[in-house]
């Protein structure tokens, strides 16, 4: 069987994001890490690409999205989605619009779609404006993103900034009409000029619906949200079954640990109240500039904690801590001493024996995935909107089995460290 629907995220934690809602739908998903070079599983109907393109220059991410849509194109996919962030992550000159213009141009497809909208995490769109929440992106923590600090909330006007193309507006008044009055709407953008558009959504039903009016479109491009309306279109086509529960991930065994190192506001307030029940260790980023063994100094402190329960390790930092760190060392050094310290601490506990692992934070998840050598996940149960369980597949043979959640920095409760666990017992 050919694969349906061909994924590209630009990081790994939007990639088992989508993957998982993907799942909950009923098509069964694979997400591999890195553009692949061998055939799709026989038995998947969906395939995540997830790539770490989200802050590489623009060149380097479409180069990379481009060689995943040439694999995906070779595994017969008849449709295909360009998945970001909820936040819409980007900088004024890209990666999203010059991806997805490029992605267009290879398809020799001449209109897309750009909907990041979640409302399951608090992510909606109304003309034109993201909110998070009650507050407009630009009011929202994601403001102080240390590396895609959003300032503007018109994806209208952040996105006509990025692409050479003529970027319109499908707004709410529209999509509350339903999949045939976005369709008509569609085609009128079409007609004067636009090749892509901002949808408004602010419901799981608008997301049904804006889904259902994309059935033919060659591509697709937004959060992980809007592929809530993307399968039912292949079972309408007679291509995909209505299956049973595609998330079971079979035994699960060993040691509990979180790593975090996203310095969003949720996953801040998920390290706090982590740091109430269990034990947490801080990696210190001015000690990894100074040079010390802070690798060393926490699997020490781990191997005398980690066998009463769940243990934390974290970067995670408020905005002005990160700002002083990047304006010593410089933004790029900054987060790649992190992240490496983090993946090489991660190394540490698989050989400590753990088997349960929460990542939180995209570029972290990317470091980690990599550095344990993890080709692909099979996607398991959701534990939160956007973040379920994975069985990690491993370049190397006969390594033990790991579960893994990769968590976008900016999802989940204030308890999501605490309450994970319960999701795959």
């Amino acid at each position: 069987m050919a694969v349906l629907l061909g994924c590209i995220a630009d990081d790994f934690t939007g990639g088992t994001d989508l993957a998982g809602m993907l799942v909950k739908s009923g098509m069964k998903t694979i997400q591999l890490i890195g553009v692949p070079t061998e055939p799709a599983p026989h038995d998947v109907d969906a395939v995540v690409i997830a790539l770490k393109s989200r802050t590489n220059p623009a060149p380097e991410a479409i180069e990379e999205s481009l060689r995943a849509l040439e694999w995906l194109k070779s595994q017969g996919c008849q449709q295909f989605f360009f998945k970001y962030c909820s936040t819409f992550d980007s900088t004024p000159k890209g990666n999203i619009g010059p991806v997805a213009e490029a992605l267009m141009k290879a398809l020799d497809t001449k209109f897309t779609i750009a909907c990041p909208a979640f409302p399951a995490n608090k992510r909606s769109i109304y003309k034109g404006h993201l909110f998070v929440g009650d507050d407009l992106l630009s009011e929202s923590g994601m403001r102080n993103h240390p590396l895609t600090p959003m300032t503007d909330s018109n994806l209208v006007r952040v996105l006509q900034q990025q692409v050479q193309s003529k970027v319109g507006l499908t707004d709410y008044s529209v999509v509350k009409g339903g999949a045939g009055v976005i369709q008509k709407r569609f085609a009128d953008l079409r007609k004067d000029g636009n090749q892509f558009s901002i949808v408004d959504a602010l419901s799981d039903i608008d997301l049904y619906s804006i889904g259902a009016a994309c059935a033919d479109l060659p591509l697709v491009t937004g959060g992980s949200g809007i592929a809530l309306g993307l399968p039912e279109n292949f079972r309408k086509k007679g291509l995909l079954k209505i299956i049973g529960d595609a998330s079971k991930l079979g035994t699960v065994r060993g040691l509990k640990a979180v790593i975090a190192g996203s310095c969003s506001v949720a996953t801040q307030e998920q390290v706090r109240v982590m740091k109430e029940k269990s034990p947490a260790y801080f990696v210190d980023p001015l000690a990894l500039v100074d040079g010390r063994d802070v690798v060393t100094e926490a699997l020490e402190w781990v191997a005398q904690k980690i066998v009463k329960g769940p243990v934390l390790i974290y970067a995670t930092s408020s905005p002005e801590t990160v700002k002083s760190i990047q304006d010593k060392v410089g933004i790029e050094k900054a987060g790649e001493m992190v992240e490496h310290a983090l993946a090489q601490i991660t190394k540490g506990l698989i050989k400590l024996g753990v088997g349960q692992l929460i990542v939180a934070g995209g570029e972290t998840s990317g470091a980690v995935v990599k550095a344990l050598g993890i080709s692909g996940l099979r996607i398991g149960p959701e534990i939160a909107p956007g973040v379920p369980w994975t069985k990690a597949i491993f370049t190397e043979v006969n390594h033990d089995p790991l579960v893994l959640a990769l968590k976008s920095g900016n999802f989940g409760s204030p308890q999501f460290f605490n309450e994970a666990w319960d999701y795959i017992q």
